[in-house]
């Protein structure tokens, strides 16, 4: 009976599935807010927490036992409530000491944060000893924490000390939506350091600002730790398989990138030509047209991507598209090369390294520590 009803209500109401997708947007929309709200509430327990720890502990000097009983009558007070160990605990002093509270609960729009990165954060980074406020002061940029879960903040609370790079990195899970682990691959292979450091040949092809969001919206190396292959592979083969892994492939890309096809098909002068990858992006407002090589970069690679961004530029740009960008991918280059066959080049085009994933041997599973294992390590330490 209810189907019925429910059938005869959509036939003749014609927009009953606009409404239904409206309905449904905005419960989604408040059940985002809610988490959002959620996990700055309990980043701002945390902090406090951590305030009363700290100066629990100046008054009445207090060591390691004092966290220890915490943790057992915490536990039985609020047993389905975690994150009340010694060593959360211990990180929750840490979060103290290292931000202060209006720092921390920054009320900045994250509209903002999604924005290419400022110019400054191009240059080489040094080491700072100054406090992280009298930091963030002379930056003129405040660190977007609420944004970003507990485990996020404590692996770059203890991982990544220059604050500059910290806020990049923030930026990054915030924008390209990294996860744990990849956060922390990210910070062992130093994509800050590198940032930015592909050749390319945009100040001279582009205007500052163009040149200066381009470089920010592109990285290298590329890591496609997706793909991973035991035998010999060819570019091919990296293409189907970033193509079949299309959603992880789009977040190392970064935020803005649609991917519009896998050798993209062209005419020019009634001949067939086929791009490896051609992506768009919806900030720049440009297409990227990626060639990919499974060789160290070698000069003449230059002169057809050269050739596919001029027949883009013609043939798939409409009003208010930027120039096309082309990316060459290689195994690796050599900078003065690349240099060398960018120099007279007039469309704007990078190079840049990528790398894969190392496959796992058979027998990996079985020196993998247990759950339990691990929990007793933390535990010690």
């Amino acid at each position: 009976m209810d189907v019925q009803v429910n059938e005869t209500l959509t036939d003749n109401f014609r927009g009953y599935a606009k409404l239904l997708r409206q309905i449904k947007q905005r419960v989604l929309l408040a059940q985002q807010r809610a988490i959002y709200a959620a996990n700055e509430e309990m980043l701002r327990m945390y902090w406090d927490i951590g305030e009363m720890l700290q100066q629990s502990q100046e008054t009445d000097g207090w060591g390691k036992k004092t966290l220890q009983r915490l943790a057992v009558d915490l536990k039985n007070d609020y047993s389905e409530i975690k994150g009340f160990s010694v060593r959360n605990m211990q990180c929750m002093m840490q979060f103290f000491n290292e931000y202060n509270q209006e720092l921390t609960m920054v009320k900045d729009d994250a509209s903002s944060i999604v924005q290419p990165l400022v110019a400054q954060f191009n240059k080489p980074s040094k080491p700072i000893a100054k406090s992280l406020i009298s930091q963030l002061d002379s930056y003129n940029f405040t660190l977007p924490i609420k944004h970003l879960d507990w485990t996020h903040n404590l692996i770059l609370l203890q991982q990544v000390k220059d604050i500059r790079a910290r806020y990049w990195y923030m930026v990054q899970c915030i924008t390209s939506h990294w996860n744990k682990r990849y956060l922390q691959d990210a910070i062992r292979l130093d994509h800050y350091g590198k940032h930015g450091a592909l050749a390319n040949n945009f100040t001279e092809t582009l205007s500052a600002p163009e040149a200066s969001n381009v470089k920010s919206m592109l990285k290298d190396p590329y890591i496609f730790d997706m793909l991973t292959f035991t035998d010999q592979y060819n570019e091919r083969d990296v293409e189907i398989g970033l193509v079949k892994h299309v959603e992880k492939f789009l977040i190392e890309m970064g935020a803005g990138f649609a991917f519009m096809g896998r050798q993209y098909h062209i005419e020019v002068s009634g001949d067939d030509y086929y791009i490896d990858i051609l992506m768009y992006n919806t900030f720049l407002h440009r297409y990227l047209v990626i060639e990919l090589k499974d060789t160290e970069f070698m000069p003449e690679y230059i002169g057809k991507l050269n050739f596919y961004c001029s027949a883009v530029d013609d043939i798939l740009c409409r009003e208010g598209d930027n120039r096309t960008i082309g990316l060459l991918l290689c195994k690796t280059k050599d900078r003065i090369k690349a240099e060398y066959a960018l120099r007279d080049i007039q469309k704007p085009i990078g190079i840049s390294d990528y790398e894969l994933g190392q496959a796992l041997p058979k027998d990996f599973r079985g020196n993998l520590p247990t759950i339990e294992e691990i929990e007793k390590e933390l535990e010690m330490k």
